[in-house]
Protein backbone atom coordinates (compact mmCIF):
# COMPACT_ATOMS: atom_id res chain seq x y z
CA UNK A 1 0.00 0.00 0.00
CA UNK A 2 2.85 2.36 0.87
CA UNK A 3 4.46 1.70 -2.53
CA UNK A 4 1.19 2.53 -4.32
CA UNK A 5 0.87 5.79 -2.36
CA UNK A 6 4.45 6.68 -3.23
CA UNK A 7 3.81 6.04 -6.93
CA UNK A 8 0.63 8.15 -6.88
CA UNK A 9 2.48 10.99 -5.14
CA UNK A 10 5.26 10.70 -7.72
CA UNK A 11 2.80 10.96 -10.64
CA UNK A 12 1.03 13.99 -9.14
CA UNK A 13 4.31 15.79 -8.49
CA UNK A 14 5.58 15.10 -12.01
CA UNK A 15 2.38 16.49 -13.51
CA UNK A 16 2.55 19.60 -11.33
CA UNK A 17 6.23 20.11 -12.18
CA UNK A 18 5.37 20.10 -15.88
CA UNK A 19 2.61 22.64 -15.20
CA UNK A 20 4.93 24.83 -13.10
CA UNK A 21 7.54 24.84 -15.85
CA UNK A 22 4.94 26.00 -18.39
CA UNK A 23 3.42 28.83 -16.34
CA UNK A 24 6.72 30.36 -15.14
CA UNK A 25 8.28 31.21 -11.80
CA UNK A 26 5.90 33.86 -10.42
CA UNK A 27 2.70 31.99 -11.26
CA UNK A 28 4.19 28.72 -9.99
CA UNK A 29 5.05 30.27 -6.62
CA UNK A 30 1.58 31.82 -6.28
CA UNK A 31 -0.17 28.61 -7.35
CA UNK A 32 2.01 26.67 -4.94
CA UNK A 33 0.88 28.96 -2.11
CA UNK A 34 -2.78 28.13 -2.76
CA UNK A 35 -2.02 24.42 -3.07
CA UNK A 36 -0.20 24.51 0.26
CA UNK A 37 -2.85 26.65 1.94
CA UNK A 38 -5.85 24.55 0.93
CA UNK A 39 -4.39 21.06 0.49
CA UNK A 40 -1.55 21.32 2.99
CA UNK A 41 -3.77 20.52 6.02
CA UNK A 42 -4.42 17.06 4.50
CA UNK A 43 -0.69 16.28 4.71
CA UNK A 44 0.60 18.46 7.54
CA UNK A 45 -1.60 19.03 10.58
CA UNK A 46 -2.19 22.62 11.64
CA UNK A 47 -2.67 21.23 15.13
CA UNK A 48 0.95 20.02 15.23
CA UNK A 49 2.10 23.49 14.18
CA UNK A 50 0.08 25.13 16.95
CA UNK A 51 1.40 22.65 19.53
CA UNK A 52 4.96 23.40 18.51
CA UNK A 53 4.33 27.15 18.70
CA UNK A 54 3.05 26.61 22.23
CA UNK A 55 6.05 24.47 23.18
CA UNK A 56 8.33 27.24 21.91
CA UNK A 57 6.42 29.74 24.08
CA UNK A 58 5.47 31.84 21.06
CA UNK A 59 3.08 34.41 22.47
CA UNK A 60 -0.61 34.20 21.62
CA UNK A 61 -0.28 37.86 20.61
CA UNK A 62 0.94 36.32 17.36
CA UNK A 63 -2.01 34.91 15.45
CA UNK A 64 -1.21 31.17 15.61
CA UNK A 65 -3.98 30.33 13.13
CA UNK A 66 -2.63 32.78 10.57
CA UNK A 67 0.93 31.57 11.17
CA UNK A 68 -0.17 27.97 10.54
CA UNK A 69 -1.86 28.94 7.27
CA UNK A 70 1.19 30.91 6.11
CA UNK A 71 3.54 28.04 6.96
CA UNK A 72 1.57 25.61 4.80
CA UNK A 73 1.34 28.24 2.07
CA UNK A 74 5.10 28.65 2.22
CA UNK A 75 5.52 24.88 1.88
CA UNK A 76 3.50 25.20 -1.31
CA UNK A 77 5.57 28.09 -2.62
CA UNK A 78 8.81 26.15 -2.12
CA UNK A 79 7.25 23.20 -3.95
CA UNK A 80 6.13 25.44 -6.83
CA UNK A 81 9.59 27.00 -7.08
CA UNK A 82 11.64 23.77 -7.25
CA UNK A 83 11.46 23.38 -11.01
CA UNK A 84 12.68 26.98 -11.40
CA UNK A 85 15.78 26.63 -9.21
CA UNK A 86 17.81 26.05 -12.38
CA UNK A 87 16.96 29.61 -13.45
CA UNK A 88 18.26 30.97 -10.15
CA UNK A 89 21.39 28.93 -10.82
CA UNK A 90 21.89 30.31 -14.35
CA UNK A 91 21.12 33.90 -13.24
CA UNK A 92 17.85 34.26 -15.19
CA UNK A 93 16.01 34.97 -11.93
CA UNK A 94 18.75 37.06 -10.31
CA UNK A 95 16.41 40.02 -9.77
CA UNK A 96 14.42 37.97 -7.28
CA UNK A 97 17.26 37.49 -4.79
CA UNK A 98 19.71 39.82 -3.04
CA UNK A 99 22.55 38.96 -0.66
CA UNK A 100 23.67 40.96 2.35
CA UNK A 101 27.18 40.00 3.43
CA UNK A 102 28.30 38.70 0.06
CA UNK A 103 31.76 40.06 0.87
CA UNK A 104 32.06 37.36 3.55
CA UNK A 105 31.61 34.67 0.91
CA UNK A 106 34.23 36.39 -1.24
CA UNK A 107 36.71 36.49 1.65
CA UNK A 108 36.13 32.81 2.45
CA UNK A 109 36.86 31.94 -1.18
CA UNK A 110 39.84 34.30 -1.40
CA UNK A 111 41.43 32.87 1.75
CA UNK A 112 40.58 29.29 0.76
CA UNK A 113 38.97 28.99 4.19
CA UNK A 114 37.11 25.90 5.36
CA UNK A 115 34.01 26.86 7.34
CA UNK A 116 30.79 25.31 8.60
CA UNK A 117 27.71 27.09 7.23
CA UNK A 118 24.68 26.64 9.49
CA UNK A 119 21.03 27.48 8.91
CA UNK A 120 17.51 26.08 9.08
CA UNK A 121 14.58 25.31 6.80
CA UNK A 122 13.48 28.82 5.95
CA UNK A 123 11.95 30.09 2.71
CA UNK A 124 13.43 29.12 0.23
CA UNK A 125 16.18 27.21 2.01
CA UNK A 126 17.50 25.51 -1.15
CA UNK A 127 18.76 28.87 -2.43
CA UNK A 128 21.34 29.18 0.34
CA UNK A 129 23.64 26.30 -0.65
CA UNK A 130 23.18 27.34 -4.28
CA UNK A 131 24.42 30.88 -3.64
CA UNK A 132 27.38 29.58 -1.62
CA UNK A 133 28.47 27.41 -4.54
CA UNK A 134 27.78 30.19 -7.06
CA UNK A 135 30.19 32.43 -5.13
CA UNK A 136 32.95 29.96 -6.02
CA UNK A 137 33.27 28.26 -2.64
CA UNK A 138 33.94 24.52 -2.65
CA UNK A 139 31.03 23.36 -0.51
CA UNK A 140 29.27 20.10 0.35
CA UNK A 141 25.64 20.29 1.53
CA UNK A 142 24.11 17.83 3.96
CA UNK A 143 20.52 16.76 3.24
CA UNK A 144 17.87 14.38 4.51
CA UNK A 145 16.48 12.01 1.83
CA UNK A 146 12.70 12.05 1.30
CA UNK A 147 10.70 9.09 2.57
CA UNK A 148 9.27 8.54 -0.92
CA UNK A 149 12.12 6.93 -2.93
CA UNK A 150 10.61 7.91 -6.30
CA UNK A 151 10.33 11.57 -5.33
CA UNK A 152 13.72 11.44 -3.67
CA UNK A 153 15.31 10.44 -7.00
CA UNK A 154 13.86 13.59 -8.59
CA UNK A 155 14.95 15.83 -5.73
CA UNK A 156 18.47 14.41 -5.65
CA UNK A 157 18.88 15.16 -9.36
CA UNK A 158 17.60 18.72 -8.86
CA UNK A 159 19.86 19.26 -5.84
CA UNK A 160 23.02 17.99 -7.57
CA UNK A 161 22.29 19.76 -10.85
CA UNK A 162 20.81 23.06 -9.70
CA UNK A 163 21.70 23.60 -6.04
CA UNK A 164 25.05 22.15 -4.96
CA UNK A 165 27.03 19.43 -6.76
CA UNK A 166 28.35 17.85 -3.56
CA UNK A 167 25.41 16.35 -1.66
CA UNK A 168 25.82 14.29 1.51
CA UNK A 169 23.03 12.15 2.95
CA UNK A 170 22.41 12.55 6.67
CA UNK A 171 23.39 9.58 8.81
CA UNK A 172 26.49 7.79 10.05
CA UNK A 173 27.80 7.15 6.54
CA UNK A 174 27.13 10.81 5.82
CA UNK A 175 29.24 11.86 8.80
CA UNK A 176 32.20 10.02 7.32
CA UNK A 177 31.58 11.79 4.00
CA UNK A 178 31.48 15.16 5.78
CA UNK A 179 34.91 14.57 7.30
CA UNK A 180 36.31 13.25 4.00
CA UNK A 181 35.10 16.37 2.15
CA UNK A 182 36.37 18.69 4.87
CA UNK A 183 39.84 17.12 4.76
CA UNK A 184 39.88 17.59 0.99
CA UNK A 185 39.23 21.32 1.44
CA UNK A 186 35.44 21.64 1.19
CA UNK A 187 33.33 23.77 3.46
CA UNK A 188 30.20 22.13 4.89
CA UNK A 189 26.63 23.46 4.79
CA UNK A 190 24.25 21.88 7.28
CA UNK A 191 20.76 22.52 8.60
CA UNK A 192 20.72 22.32 12.39
CA UNK A 193 16.98 22.55 12.96
CA UNK A 194 15.83 18.94 12.56
CA UNK A 195 15.54 16.29 15.25
CA UNK A 196 18.27 13.66 15.00
CA UNK A 197 18.50 10.33 16.81
CA UNK A 198 22.22 10.63 17.40
CA UNK A 199 21.92 14.20 18.70
CA UNK A 200 22.13 15.49 22.24
CA UNK A 201 19.26 17.00 24.22
CA UNK A 202 19.94 20.72 24.08
CA UNK A 203 17.73 23.67 25.11
CA UNK A 204 15.86 25.07 22.13
CA UNK A 205 13.22 27.71 22.87
CA UNK A 206 13.51 26.68 26.55
CA UNK A 207 12.66 23.03 25.85
CA UNK A 208 15.09 20.16 25.37
CA UNK A 209 15.44 19.07 21.74
CA UNK A 210 17.62 16.36 20.18
CA UNK A 211 20.15 18.45 18.25
CA UNK A 212 22.94 17.53 15.86
CA UNK A 213 26.43 17.91 17.30
CA UNK A 214 28.22 17.61 13.94
CA UNK A 215 28.94 21.38 13.60
CA UNK A 216 30.31 21.51 17.14
CA UNK A 217 32.53 18.48 16.53
CA UNK A 218 33.91 19.98 13.30
CA UNK A 219 34.56 23.28 15.04
CA UNK A 220 36.47 21.60 17.87
CA UNK A 221 38.41 18.98 15.93
CA UNK A 222 39.21 20.88 12.73
CA UNK A 223 39.23 24.45 14.07
CA UNK A 224 36.55 25.57 11.60
CA UNK A 225 34.83 28.93 11.87
CA UNK A 226 31.03 28.89 11.79
CA UNK A 227 29.03 31.03 9.36
CA UNK A 228 25.30 31.46 10.10
CA UNK A 229 23.18 32.04 6.98
CA UNK A 230 19.57 33.13 6.90
CA UNK A 231 17.11 33.69 4.06
CA UNK A 232 13.75 35.42 4.16
CA UNK A 233 10.93 35.78 1.68
CA UNK A 234 9.87 39.30 0.79
CA UNK A 235 6.80 40.36 -1.19
CA UNK A 236 5.88 36.73 -1.88
CA UNK A 237 8.41 35.97 -4.64
CA UNK A 238 11.56 37.87 -3.65
CA UNK A 239 14.31 36.73 -1.29
CA UNK A 240 16.98 38.34 0.83
CA UNK A 241 19.85 36.20 2.07
CA UNK A 242 22.02 37.22 4.99
CA UNK A 243 25.57 35.89 5.33
CA UNK A 244 27.24 36.46 8.70
CA UNK A 245 30.91 37.15 9.17
CA UNK A 246 32.73 33.92 10.13
CA UNK A 247 32.59 33.36 13.88
CA UNK A 248 35.60 31.96 15.70
CA UNK A 249 34.50 29.73 18.58
CA UNK A 250 36.92 28.77 21.32
CA UNK A 251 37.94 25.12 21.05
CA UNK A 252 38.01 24.98 24.84
CA UNK A 253 34.21 25.04 24.84
CA UNK A 254 32.47 21.68 25.09
CA UNK A 255 30.42 20.15 22.29
CA UNK A 256 27.30 20.82 24.35
CA UNK A 257 28.21 24.49 24.90
CA UNK A 258 28.86 25.06 21.20
CA UNK A 259 25.66 23.26 20.20
CA UNK A 260 23.69 25.39 22.66
CA UNK A 261 25.18 28.61 21.26
CA UNK A 262 24.27 27.51 17.71
CA UNK A 263 20.69 26.81 18.84
CA UNK A 264 20.54 30.36 20.22
CA UNK A 265 21.59 31.69 16.82
CA UNK A 266 18.89 29.57 15.16
CA UNK A 267 16.25 30.87 17.57
CA UNK A 268 17.05 34.46 16.60
CA UNK A 269 16.72 33.57 12.93
CA UNK A 270 13.32 31.96 13.47
CA UNK A 271 11.98 34.91 15.45
CA UNK A 272 12.73 37.30 12.56
CA UNK A 273 9.87 35.76 10.56
CA UNK A 274 8.00 33.20 12.64
CA UNK A 275 5.84 31.96 9.77
CA UNK A 276 8.82 31.33 7.47
CA UNK A 277 10.26 28.43 9.44
CA UNK A 278 8.93 24.86 9.10
CA UNK A 279 7.12 24.36 12.39
CA UNK A 280 5.67 20.99 11.38
CA UNK A 281 8.82 19.14 12.50
CA UNK A 282 8.47 18.07 16.12
CA UNK A 283 11.79 19.30 17.47
CA UNK A 284 10.82 18.41 21.02
CA UNK A 285 9.74 14.82 20.51
CA UNK A 286 11.08 12.42 23.14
Amino acid sequence: MKKINHIIQFIIVRILFYLFEIIGYERSSNLGYFIGKFLGPFFRSKLSIKKNLQKAKISESYDHKKISTNILGNYGRIFGEYIHLKNFKNDKLNKFISIEGFEHLQNIKKNNQKVVFISGHFNNFELMAMQIEKSGIDCAAVYRPLNNPYLNNIMEKIRKRDICKKQIKKGRAGTREIIKNLLKGSSIAIMIDQRVREGVKTPFFKNLAATTTIPAQLIKKYNCDVVPIYIERKDKIFFKMYVSKPIKIEKSKSVFEITLSLNKILEKMILKNIDQWIWTHDRWKD
